[in-house]
């Protein structure tokens, strides 16, 4: 299904505590074509601990149902507030064990980069992601925000991603002309 001679799958997250992203975004030739996509909700009472648990369970229910090649997962950016940024560090932490596990090679992508890449602005708001998304992946509606980032983050790596070489027509022939 998900073979590099078809195309390659790519699962992009988008880490958070509470509600953690995450989106499937297939590419054969120049083509994107949306696999699917949703967000982890978590409730808010829980210890961290237990949330967690409850992201990797989710996650690799996730990878089991789509078998992606590869994933790409946002990077750590600075925030002022040093206790969330601690906990997104955690549910990075989830993510990339829970793609280590299922031998998926994981690629990590700062938020502005994500934003340039759909939107064409480094500093584009959520809604404008939303909307390129719908747009780019053909989409009936914009998923919610956290799930639109998260297919964000994987077209990012597929736009990123070398294209597939073109078919030999004939032998190739080198050398220098004397």
């Amino acid at each position: 299904m998900s073979g590099e001679g078809s195309g390659v799958t790519v699962l992009g997250l988008d880490p958070g505590t509470r509600h953690f992203g995450w989106g499937v975004v297939r590419r054969a030739g120049t083509r994107l074509t949306h696999v699917a996509h949703g967000v982890i909700h978590v409730a808010d009472e829980g210890a961290l601990g237990e949330r967690l648990v409850a992201i990797e369970r989710a996650l690799v229910e996730v990878v089991e149902a789509h078998a992606p090649l590869e994933a790409s997962i946002e990077s750590l950016f600075f925030a002022k507030d040093a206790q969330a940024a601690a906990k997104l560090g955690h549910a990075r932490g989830v993510a990339l064990l829970v793609c280590s596990r299922a031998g998926l090679p994981s690629f990590e992508y700062p938020p502005a980069r994500v934003k340039r890449t759909v939107t064409g602005a480094g500093r584009a708001d959520k809604s404008q992601v939303a909307h390129m998304i719908r747009v780019m992946l053909g989409l009936a509606q914009a998923p919610p925000a956290d799930a639109a980032d998260a297919l964000a983050i994987a077209v990012t790596h597929l736009q990123g991603r070398a294209l597939p070489r073109p078919v030999s027509r004939g032998p190739r022939v080198s050398g220098t002309n004397r």
